[in-house]
């Protein structure tokens, strides 16, 4: 693993000390721009072992791009985030778009059977089912059809130099260099989204020089124009994160009603037979796989008792890495278990939530932390330990867990 700088004071700051309220022109900014490379990033990335002669080619021609979302020019400030009284928060199910899921299924089961020798030959290797792969492949880059037009080095040089979050697009701005000083892709070639991400997976450089493999055998990680390399890469990834070989992802499941909601989080996992033995069972009406009833699970309710649940594996959690949202990680099994098994959209319905502003949730937040609840951030998105808090308070003031914040439970909490 590369050894990165210490954190820098950026350039851009120091030089913004002197300028006036109003913020200096797009001329200035580009000036500063080229001193920045000079004097902040050239020793940043020399220091890491990127080559000078790599350094000079990538960013002589290098400018910065304006219409990039969240810049933050030098003696400007950042826009002001929107009130939260201003914000809701979506329903769950509109992550869960029918027609979308659909098209990508249907694709995906064509695709699968056409790379089949080659994802049996990565699951032999990184023991991750193809079905998973593809659903990544599929979520990602549309399996290699979305159009990915910019150019890394300058999306990457222009956070860097002026965004919300520049320290860690320097980073992945050095690991950019690094790619290309390695050879996998010169700087013309070297093309990613508007965020920085690259290729069919969408990997961050960071990610690219820790996971991105050759699996076609020709002496280059192509995650743009190889399937093989992309596919295997996915894989890789996310065996290097933990997924366990032989384990499903999880099973939507129906929970009794005299089941507490409120016992859902990676912290609180027990047997998958556990769980069965509190008579929760598959939705399908099929038993739990014999492979997993000693092995351990985690309830799962995103909706509380207003949409669908489930027991997950660990599995659920590493597909997490690659995308942090519980939504992102139960798209990509759903997916993956249409394009194996044709199975359809989750059977349990998710109610009629998102429809509270978010301050109100942060309200009741607030509130369960006072009372010595751990409902994780405080700010007003319902994350686990939210649900399962609001859950137990619900148990405790005689109400019946729904587990999930609504209008009828903001007078009695707050």
């Amino acid at each position: 693993m590369l050894r990165w700088l210490r954190r820098f004071i950026p350039f851009a700051l120091l030089l913004a000390v002197a300028l006036p309220a109003q913020g200096a022109s797009r001329p200035e900014v580009e000036k500063m721009f080229r001193a920045w490379i000079e004097t902040e990033l050239w020793p940043a990335a020399r220091k890491t072992g990127v080559g000078e002669k790599t350094f000079r080619a990538a960013m002589a021609g290098v400018t910065l791009n304006w219409d990039l979302p969240d810049l933050v020019p030098p003696g400007s400030r950042p826009k002001a985030e929107q009130a939260q009284s201003q914000a809701e928060f979506s329903s769950p199910g509109a992550y869960f778009s029918e027609k979308r899921l659909q098209g990508l299924a249907a694709t995906g089961r064509r695709l699968f059977k056409t790379h089949a020798a080659t994802l049996r030959r990565i699951e032999q290797r990184f023991g991750v089912p193809g079905e998973i792969v593809v659903a990544v492949w599929g979520r990602e880059s549309g399996f290699g059809s979305a159009k990915i037009p910019y150019s890394a080095v300058e999306v990457l040089a222009t956070k860097a130099f002026m965004s919300t979050r520049r320290d860690l697009f320097r980073r992945e701005l050095i690991a950019a260099l690094h790619i290309v000083d390695g050879g996998d892709r010169t700087v013309e070639q070297l093309k990613g989204s508007w965020a920085g991400a690259l290729g069919q997976p969408q990997f961050m450089p960071t990610s690219f020089l820790q996971y991105a493999v050759d699996f076609d055998g020709d002496g280059l990680r192509d995650i743009w124009g190889s399937v093989p390399d992309s596919l295997a890469s996915i894989a890789n990834y996310l065996a290097r994160k933990g997924w366990k070989p032989g384990r499903d992802w999880g099973f939507e499941v129906s929970i009794p009603a005299g089941v507490s909601c409120a016992q859902e989080g990676p912290d609180r996992a027990r047997p998958v037979s556990a769980w069965a033995a509190q008579g929760i069972e598959r939705i399908s009406g099929k038993a739990f796989p014999a492979g997993e009833a000693g092995a351990s699970g985690m309830m799962l309710v995103p909706a509380g008792t207003h949409g669908p649940e489930f027991i997950v594996t660990p599995n659920f959690y590493v597909l997490k890495e690659y995308n942090n949202s519980d939504l992102y990680a139960l798209f990509i099994g759903n997916l993956a278990d249409r394009i194996a098994y044709g199975a359809g959209p989750f059977r349990g319905r998710w109610g009629d939530v998102g429809k509270m502003l978010r301050s109100d949730v942060l309200a009741m937040q607030k509130a369960l932390v006072a009372e010595g609840y751990d409902v994780g951030k405080v700010d007003g998105l319902p994350g686990f330990k939210t649900r399962r808090s609001l859950g137990d308070w619900q148990a405790k003031s005689g109400l019946a867990p729904t587990c999930y914040p609504d209008a009828s439970l903001k007078a009695r909490l707050h």
